[in-house]
């Protein structure tokens, strides 16, 4: 599933095609994604200026004066431009057209969404109650000794709960607590204000190397422009299993948790 890095790609490459321009039409193949294309969605938009696009954890938005767009990408979607007049491919549901150009979304799955927010986006159940952005000044140390008070959940779990911050998935949960050195299934709670002020770093610093690199390659992952990612070079333990550390030499270890695989050094990351 596209994350953070992959959605913040994906904001910047559209980002200089379509902002300010109007859309002239919204052309829609097939409705039926994980929840149907409204109807009236062609409507609202068509004629429109788009006036920013923007990111909401792993949401893009399309900002127009009476409302926005959420566009989600799904398990393996992608947002590209392309020629308004290129042919579709068997996977390309939903294209914003703007002149001669389009944002086109390919959806192989069809588990993405395209949904309307009137007024405010924030407002829209899905953006309403997500926790703070882990770029912003918000997650920080304190905050995060704060919130895992009293946990004992894995700390990986609660670095993907999107309620209380968002857009770590499971690749950045992983490759951030080991640059943290702290293992993914510590309970939370046991973390002192060390390790979090440790973690806050290395999730910030885990994103932005993720987006400077273009985000990664995993599955059908392509940015705005249409070109690959290329952190998944980059991998310290995800997916690695069996691999030695690239610290350390130890052997990466693979473990399911929560139906999630998490990937880690024993040696680098030890309990406690």
């Amino acid at each position: 599933m596209p994350e953070l890095p992959e959605v913040e790609t994906t904001c910047r490459g559209i980002r200089p095609h379509v902002e300010g321009r109007v859309m002239t039409a919204l052309t829609v193949r097939n409705p039926r994604l994980r929840v149907p294309l409204p109807a009236d969605l062609p409507p609202r938009v068509t004629g429109q200026t788009l006036r920013t696009v923007g990111r909401r954890a792993k949401y893009l938005l399309l900002n127009f004066d009476a409302g926005t767009v959420i566009v989600h990408l799904g398990m393996s979607g992608s947002l590209r431009v392309v020629r308004s007049d290129e042919p579709p491919g068997a996977h390309d549901h939903v294209d914003f057209v703007f002149g001669g150009e389009a944002l086109r979304l390919r959806d192989p799955r069809r588990f993405g969404m395209v949904v309307w927010q009137a007024g405010e986006a924030a407002q829209h159940p899905l953006l309403a109650r997500l926790g703070p952005e882990p770029l912003d000044e918000a997650f920080d140390a304190a905050w995060l000794h704060t919130v895992t008070r009293g946990l004992r959940a894995p700390i990986k779990h609660v670095l993907m709960d999107s309620h209380r911050v968002v857009g770590v998935g499971n690749i950045y949960a992983s490759e951030s607590l080991f640059r943290a050195r702290i293992h993914p299934l510590e309970p939370a709670g046991r973390l002192g204000p060390r390790r979090c002020a440790r973690l806050v770093t290395a999730v910030r610093e885990t994103l932005a190397a993720a987006i400077e690199a273009g985000g990664s390659t995993l599955r059908d992952f392509v940015g705005g422009d249409g070109q690959p990612g290329y952190f998944q070079q980059q991998y310290f333990v995800y997916s690695r299993d069996g691999e030695p550390c690239r610290v350390c030499g130890a052997a990466v270890q693979r473990v399911v948790s929560a139906q999630r695989a998490t990937f880690f050094c024993p040696r680098c990351q030890r309990r406690g």
